[in-house]
C-alpha cells in the first residue's frame, strides 16, 4: 500500500470542500485544512498544536463531545448538527462526522472530524419558516397572513380587544403575540379561563379578597387584576360569565378601578384586557344572555380567527411542526405523513381545529416509532372516515391544490404575483399549475 507524503496528504485535505481536522490522543490538532480555516476564521498555523476545544468552542465540547465518544466507543458519528464559534465569536451551525485514526497495527493514534457549514441552509430554513410563522402562530393562509400584518398595530394600542374563534384555533397564541409586541411586554401576562370556574370563585379570582372578608379568608389574596397590573389580563371564554359578574367587569373597563372583597377603598387598574370566546356574542346580546354595554366595551378591536377547515393549506406545515417537536421530545425519527394519511387529514372537517390536529399527531406517535405515519397509525375516527361509504368522494391532493389556487387567485383579484407570493411559489410555477388544471382567468 502506497502512503501519501505529509505535503501530499495536506493537498488532498485542502481540496475537500468540508472542514477537516485531525487530533492526536492528547486532543492536540495535527491537521487543519483550508475549508476549516474558511469556516472557523482560524489560520492553520494557529490551529495546529492547539486543543480542539480551544479552536472550536462548540456547544458540545465540555460534555457530549462527538469525537471523544467515537474514540471511546469505536462508533463513528454521521452528520450530527451542532454549533461552533468562529474566531470573531459568531455562532456557526455545522454538521459533523467523526472517525478514529489507527496506525498499521490497528492502534488508535487519534481521531478525525469533518464539518460542513450549514449557515446558508439555516438561513434559508429560517426565511421559509419566517414566511409562515408569527410568534409561534404557523399559517400560510391569506386570512391569517393579513392578521399577521395587523397584530403589531393592535399591539401598539391600549384598547380592549375581543378575539372570536372556535375552540382550538389558537386564540391564546394570538393574545400572547399581542402582549409580546406591545409596550407592556415586560409586564405580567395573566390568563383566566372564565368557563372553568363557578361564578363566586371567578369573582374572587379576578378581584381578590382581604383577610376576614368571609369565614375561610384567613389571609389576603391578590386577584388577577392586581397580578396583571401594568400588563395584560386575558379573559378566555368570556361568553360564559354570569350577568352579575358582567356588571362588575363593566365597571373595571369603564372606570379603570375595581373593588376587592372585604376592602373599603376601590383600587385602580392599569391593565389591558383582552377577551376571547368561542361563542357568538352578538347573538347572546340579542337573546339577553350578554350585556350589550359590556359587549361594546370589550369589542373595541375585534379579531376573528378562521377555523382549520377554512385554512386547510396550513395542515401540511402544522403537521411538520408537530412532528418535528414530538421527534425532539420523544427521541423518535418519524419522517412525516404518508400521502394516504395526508389526504385523510385534508378531507377531515376538524371540529377541534389545530388542537385536534396536534392530538391526532401525538396519538399517531404512540403507534409509529419511525418512518412514515400511515393510516393504520391514525386515531380511530380517521380510520372510520377513510374507510366508510363516503370515501369515494374524498378529494385528491391535486384537486385540493387546484381549489386552493382558485380561491387564492379570486382573493387577490386574479393578480398572479400576489397569488404566487401568498402560496409560497414563484410566478412561473403558478402559471404552470394554472395551465395544468385548466383554471380560467378573466380577461
Amino acid at each position: 500500500m502506497i502512503q501519501a507524503k505529509p505535503h501530499e496528504l495536506q493537498c488532498i485535505l485542502d481540496s475537500i470542500a468540508d472542514g477537516v481536522f485531525t487530533v492526536d490522543k492528547d486532543w492536540n490538532i495535527t491537521r487543519f485544512n483550508k475549508a476549516a480555516e474558511r469556516i472557523t476564521g482560524v489560520p492553520c498555523e494557529e490551529a495546529i498544536g492547539q486543543q480542539c476545544c480551544d479552536v472550536f468552542r462548540a456547544n458540545l465540547c465540555e460534555c457530549g463531545c462527538a469525537l471523544r465518544d467515537t474514540l471511546r466507543t469505536g462508533q463513528p458519528t454521521i452528520n450530527k448538527a451542532i454549533e461552533i464559534m468562529s474566531a470573531q465569536g459568531k455562532p456557526i451551525p455545522v454538521s459533523i462526522s467523526t472517525a478514529m485514526l489507527q496506525d498499521e497495527t490497528g492502534k488508535i493514534i487519534g481521531g478525525v472530524e469533518t464539518f460542513r457549514d450549514l449557515t446558508t441552509v439555516e438561513e434559508l430554513r429560517k426565511r421559509l419558516k419566517g414566511e409562515y410563522t408569527f410568534y409561534d402562530i404557523i399559517s400560510r393562509n391569506h386570512k391569517m397572513r393579513e392578521l399577521f400584518t395587523l397584530l403589531p398595530k393592535i399591539a401598539e394600542s391600549n384598547s380592549t380587544c375581543l378575539i372570536q374563534g372556535e375552540s382550538g384555533t389558537g386564540k391564546e397564541l394570538i393574545v400572547r403575540a399581542i402582549h409580546s409586541l406591545s409596550p407592556r411586554k415586560d409586564k405580567p401576562f395573566i390568563a383566566v379561563n372564565c368557563g372553568a370556574l363557578p361564578d363566586t370563585l371567578l369573582e374572587s379570582e379576578l378581584f381578590g379578597y382581604e383577610k376576614g372578608a368571609f369565614t375561610d379568608a384567613t389571609k389576603d389574596k391578590a386577584g388577577r387584576f392586581e397580578l396583571a397590573e401594568g400588563g395584560v389580563l386575558f379573559l378566555d371564554e368570556i361568553g360564559d360569565i354570569s350577568g352579575a359578574l358582567q356588571v362588575k367587569l363593566l365597571r373595571v373597563l369603564q372606570e379603570k378601578e375595581y373593588d376587592v372583597l372585604g376592602a373599603t377603598i376601590s383600587r385602580k387598574a392599569d391593565v389591558r384586557v383582552i377577551a376571547a370566546t368561542n361563542k357568538n356574542l352578538s347573538e347572546l346580546v340579542q337573546t339577553g344572555d350578554f350585556r350589550s354595554d359590556l359587549f361594546y366595551r370589550i369589542n373595541v378591536v375585534q379579531i376573528n380567527v378562521p377555523p382549520l377547515r377554512e385554512r386547510k393549506e396550513d395542515i401540511p406545515i402544522l403537521v411538520e411542526h408537530f412532528i418535528n417537536r414530538l421527534n425532539r421530545l420523544q427521541g423518535k425519527d418519524v419522517a412525516g405523513l404518508s400521502q394516504e394519511s395526508l389526504i385523510t387529514f385534508m378531507n377531515h372537517d376538524w371540529p377541534g381545529n389545530v388542537r385536534e390536529l396536534e392530538n391526532a399527531i401525538e396519538s399517531a406517535f404512540v403507534l409509529c416509532s419511525a418512518g412514515m405515519i400511515l393510516p393504520k397509525h391514525l386515531p380511530q375516527q380517521f380510520k372510520c372516515s377513510s374507510a366508510g361509504p363516503d370515501s369515494s368522494v374524498l378529494k385528491t391532493l391535486e384537486e385540493m391544490e387546484m381549489c386552493t389556487i382558485q380561491e387564492t387567485l379570486k382573493h387577490n383579484n386574479y393578480n398572479r404575483q400576489k397569488t404566487a407570493t401568498q402560496l409560497g411559489i414563484n410566478k412561473t410555477t403558478l402559471w404552470r399549475k394554472i395551465n395544468k388544471y385548466g383554471i380560467e382567468l378573466p380577461a
